[in-house]
């Protein structure tokens, strides 16, 4: 308990970066199959409500429930969409790339403007020189 060798394990920063992106993924279908479930008791209910019930006839559009459902249903498969299709392409290494050519870009200007501020203060060290050797001395 109160030893001088303390055992504590580190995890290494690519296997916390591999467990934070299997833990968001994890979430992710978590949210999915929560708003799976939310759609199913949903519709039941909307079946339940207009015609079992006969509320909401007096509505613009007779079977109303119907195209309530389809809203859902679309939003639905924009979720499993972005879930499983559109994550599974951008993923972690996808971002981690785009980081870097993103940093390789910045790293390229920021030398490109060195070099032009270097220039500069050449030329402008050269301007001046020369004036001072034009100028006639008293």
């Amino acid at each position: 308990m109160f030893s001088k060798t303390k055992k504590t394990e580190r995890i290494d920063i690519e296997q916390r970066e591999q467990y934070e992106y299997a833990k968001a993924r994890v979430m992710q279908k978590k949210k999915l199959l929560r708003h799976f479930i939310f759609f199913l008791v949903g519709t039941i209910f909307l079946i339940i409500i207009n015609p079992v019930l006969g509320y909401g006839e007096e509505f613009f559009i007779k079977d109303w429930y119907i195209w309530a459902i389809l809203i859902w249903s679309f939003l639905l498969l924009i979720h499993v969409f972005n879930v499983f299709i559109l994550n599974t392409f951008m993923d972690k290494e996808w971002e981690t790339l785009q980081l870097e050519k993103l940093k390789a870009k910045q790293v390229e200007r920021i030398t490109e403007l060195d070099k032009q501020a270097a220039k500069e203060v050449i030329t402008e060290a050269v301007k001046k020189r020369r004036e001072e050797d034009s100028l006639p001395k008293e």
